[in-house]
């Protein structure tokens, strides 16, 4: 894992060979695997490190990588993007997803 990347393609394809396989979506209670069939409250889960992509066009094109690793052993990335309307999103995985400006 590096301290950072060039693109959002090149640092999921650099963690994926890290181990974060999962393909996470975000859902009302936490995130969900598709591909698992499974989902995970806030409380399951750990985002472990992110990083940030801004557009070089277009400011709306800002996005966030999240690292998330869920507390029965599940790796993976969430990708979000920044100010999205929250829309159904529980309050517990609002403030598991904030970003503290002295990480």
């Amino acid at each position: 894992m590096k301290n950072s990347y060039s693109s959002l393609s090149v640092a999921i394809e650099d963690l994926q060979k890290h181990g974060f396989t999962e393909d996470f979506n975000l859902v009302g209670e936490g995130i969900e695997s598709k591909n698992l069939k499974k989902q995970w409250k806030a409380g399951e889960l750990d985002v472990v490190k992110f990083y940030r992509f801004e557009g070089m066009t277009d400011p709306g094109d800002n996005t966030i990588l999240y690292l998330i690793e869920t507390h029965d052993g599940q790796k993976g990335l969430l990708v979000d993007v920044y100010g999205a309307d929250q829309g159904e999103i529980s309050p517990e995985m609002i403030k598991k997803l904030t970003i503290h400006h002295d990480e």
